[in-house]
């Protein structure tokens, strides 16, 4: 089961990378720098340009529904938890946008209404902002649950098959990241349920 997980991640990430970067001949020639202008991005090998594609609008996805929680969550333990890791996560993205500059991707939501494995989706949102008391630390629980166990295998492909040695580190921090925040993710679950 874990294999076929991770082998159905890598051919998501492999997928993606099939259609995120432009063909070479697509791309604009270098142009050598001159002394006003900034440094020129290093084009992005496909693999590592669909991890950061995908990363980026997870935590910004995971980040709007862990900011629903200061005024939701009802449990303190909860409330505190997601607020720690939403700081977290914008941290995450505070380093994966200047990594999409440098690989010369623009900042937009290229996965924009796509139903991706761990994605927090704007109905998951809708839901949540209908959602009250224990049953709101329940969703948050469980969808943050699935946004961190999904980014955490997304990225351990990227470690794996990735290029970049920037975006091959970030993903291994964020897979440490996550595996330290689905253990305390473990006694928040068992407090909720």
């Amino acid at each position: 089961m874990k294999a076929a997980r991770t082998t159905a991640a890598l051919s998501l990430l492999l997928l993606l990378a099939g259609c995120a970067a432009p063909a070479a001949a697509e791309r604009p020639a270098p142009q050598s720098p001159t002394a006003s202008a900034p440094p020129l991005s290093v084009p992005a090998h496909p693999t590592d340009a669909a991890w950061v594609q995908l990363m980026t609008p997870m935590n910004e996805q995971a980040v709007a529904l862990l900011t629903l929680a200061g005024n939701r969550a009802v449990d303190p333990r909860v409330r505190s938890w997601a607020a720690t890791l939403r700081t977290a996560q914008n941290g995450e993205l505070a380093r994966l946008r200047p990594l999409l500059a440098r690989m010369g991707l623009p900042d937009t939501n290229v996965h924009e209404g796509h139903d991706m494995p761990g994605m927090v989706t704007e109905h998951d949102l809708a839901r949540a902002r209908t959602v009250a008391g224990g049953a709101f630390d329940r969703f948050l629980v469980a969808q943050i649950g699935d946004h961190l166990r999904q980014s955490a295998q997304v990225s351990r492909s990227e470690t794996k098959a990735g290029t970049r040695p920037d975006a091959r580190q970030l993903a291994a921090t964020m897979v440490s990241a996550r595996r330290a925040e689905l253990d305390r993710l473990a006694g928040l679950s068992s407090r909720t349920g």
